[in-house]
């Protein structure tokens, strides 16, 4: 039996999973073997297996409103070129602001994966997260919507948001044995995602890497057909899901504090409520 835990993305809006997650911790439900996410999935899901319990809220609830946090003059310094200020995100706030653990994230046992999007093959990557990465390249590379952050080169690779090419990765999680799976998805269960509006321009910036363009062109199609079948095998018994009542008016770089915290308390409210159906599925052998 292997237990494994999938985090969809959806930057601000995670913070529901967040709220999830720090449920399962108050209520001392065991980590999964196997954690694969997605974007701010992965990026705020390594808190989780660092047992750090309401980091992420801290965080948001801090600097939300910061704007070396969260701007565009953040595009203006030739070091960054991105809506987030990156030393600042993922450099002085983990490494001195609202420290992350990076000692009992190294001491989690199981496997923790960040899905990133290749440029030249238009396919997801899925890559083992550092557990020690003072920079957190990877987890920068996971959460690079595109025009709101730059390229990124892994391994020789250009790479963007995991999501574009396999936003909620239950697939890959069943191809690395997990037969035991909870996802956490982070928009309602009758979500549809459309095309998206900013083709035209996808076309053109990255006219360069033919395959990810055809990859955005399908992201729509494949986003609700990858939901249905995962639907599909909640009803089997074979996974469990977890989604948000409503996310309706909650953007992804919102800055309202207070629906930061309510969407929070829904995520931690659902965590709480199925913390017992988690661990008895996960025990199951």
């Amino acid at each position: 039996m292997k237990t494994g835990l999938v985090l969809e993305g959806g930057a601000f809006r995670t913070i529901f999973s967040s709220g999830v997650c720090d449920a399962l911790l108050d209520d001392k439900v065991p980590l999964p073997d196997y954690t694969v996410g997605v974007s701010a999935g992965i990026a705020y899901g390594v808190s989780y297996l660092s047992r750090q319990s309401r980091r992420n809220l801290n965080i948001l609830m801090h600097y939300a409103h910061d704007p070396r946090y969260m701007s565009a003059r953040n595009f203006l310094p030739h070091k960054n070129r991105c809506y987030f200020g990156l030393k600042f995100s993922y450099e002085t706030i983990p490494g001195q602001l609202i420290p992350f653990d990076y000692d009992a994230f190294a001491a989690y046992p199981g496997v923790a994966e960040a899905v990133v999007s290749n440029l030249n093959t238009g396919k997801a990557d899925y890559l083992p997260v550092p557990r020690r990465d003072p920079q957190n390249l990877l987890l920068q590379a996971t959460c690079a919507i595109p025009f709101l952050f730059p390229i990124y080169y892994l391994g020789g690779q250009p790479y963007l948001d995991g999501g574009c090419a396999d936003a909620i990765p239950w697939r890959h999680a069943l191809d690395m044995g997990c037969d035991r799976m909870v996802v956490i998805l982070t928009r309602e269960r009758d979500f549809c995602r459309t095309s998206d509006r900013s083709l035209s321009l996808i076309r053109r910036r990255f006219r360069a890497y033919p395959r990810f363009v055809r990859t955005m062109e399908t992201r729509a199609e494949r986003y609700n057909q990858s939901r249905a079948e995962l639907f599909a095998l909640e009803r089997e018994g074979r996974v469990l899901v977890i989604a948000p009542k409503s996310t309706a008016g909650f953007s992804r770089t919102e800055r309202d504090l207070e629906k930061i915290r309510s969407l929070w308390q829904d995520g931690y409210a659902a965590g709480h409520a199925a913390a017992s159906g988690i661990r008895a599925f996960w025990s199951e052998g």
